[in-house]
């Protein structure tokens, strides 16, 4: 498989979604001008707002998505493969999925997904977030064949689930996306390391598309949208502000990592965890 230049872009989106979509475009547009085969953007590149009414309402039906229409036309105009970070499509409980598409370099949609992994969780002072109580979560893995190797699909809080990732490795995946709005929090702790770890449990290269800076209710995400190598290795950071990171991929590097480390090959299926059994010691 050939070589490829791949972009991360970095924004910060508000609840404007004209502006949110120029703002990513624009980004896009630079990064197709420096080189890249393959731009991914990040979670909620077309809209950041908070609470279960303003997120419904900006929900769109894939149709009729301005986002993903717009997203649609820049792949195909500038002959690129096209991660659209998510968008908020509805579903048909009344919740709203939070959804990637993947553009080919016609305009196509070659795959589809929904974030799996809802971020329930109760940081302290006060910043509290459930996602249950709005979104619909996905019910299957997804990857995509593009012309340099498969991508493994996920989006942010997917990367604390190891499993999904090793499942996208045994399933042929050669990269993996993580598009996110990791909170300044969580990002600070656990961002790097945890997708420094799911490129050397897997021996796929990540791309990691984030969103940066404050946002409504004075929501902080973290930024540093990173690229990492199947070895562990940082090829890119973004750093804190608004922007796109890109590297040049050679695929032929996860066949040689996953040469010296050949992990997915050793797994073994185990059964019931046993609790308190003790060995029989008697001579």
């Amino acid at each position: 498989m050939s070589a490829f230049a791949v972009a991360c872009l970095q924004v910060n989106s508000g609840e404007d979604m004209a502006a949110n979509v120029d703002a990513a475009l624009g980004l896009a547009a630079d990064a197709a001008d420096a080189g890249a085969d393959l731009i991914l953007m990040p979670e909620n590149v077309a809209m950041m707002t908070w609470g279960t009414a303003a997120i419904s309402a900006a929900a769109r039906a894939p149709e009729a998505h301005p986002a993903l229409a717009a997203f649609r036309e820049f792949a195909r105009a500038r002959q690129v493969w096209l991660h659209c970070g998510t968008l908020a499509v509805p579903a048909a409980n009344g919740k709203v999925r939070n959804r990637t598409y993947v553009i080919d370099p016609e305009g196509g949609v070659a795959a589809v997904y929904d974030k799996l992994h809802m971020f329930d969780v109760d940081l302290g002072n006060g910043e509290r977030y459930a996602e249950s109580a709005t979104f619909e979560p996905g019910d299957r893995a997804v990857a995509v064949d593009l012309p340099w190797g498969r991508l493994g699909l996920s989006v942010c809080y997917d990367l604390r689930f190891p499993y999904l990732y090793r499942a996208l490795a045994a399933a042929g995946a050669d990269f993996l996306a993580v598009p996110a709005a990791f909170t300044q929090v969580t990002g600070a702790a656990h961002w790097h390391v945890l997708l420094r770890a799911r490129a050397i449990e897997t021996g796929c290269f990540v791309f990691a598309p984030a969103q940066t800076g404050t946002h409504v209710r004075d929501r902080r995400t973290y930024g540093h949208s990173l690229i990492v190598s199947p070895w562990g290795e940082i090829l890119a950071d973004g750093g804190t502000g608004t922007g796109f990171v890109i590297a040049d991929i050679d695929p032929s590097e996860v066949d040689a990592a996953r040469g010296k480390v050949p992990s997915l090959d050793h797994g073994r299926a185990l059964g019931a965890v046993e609790v308190g059994v003790g060995a029989d010691v008697r001579a």
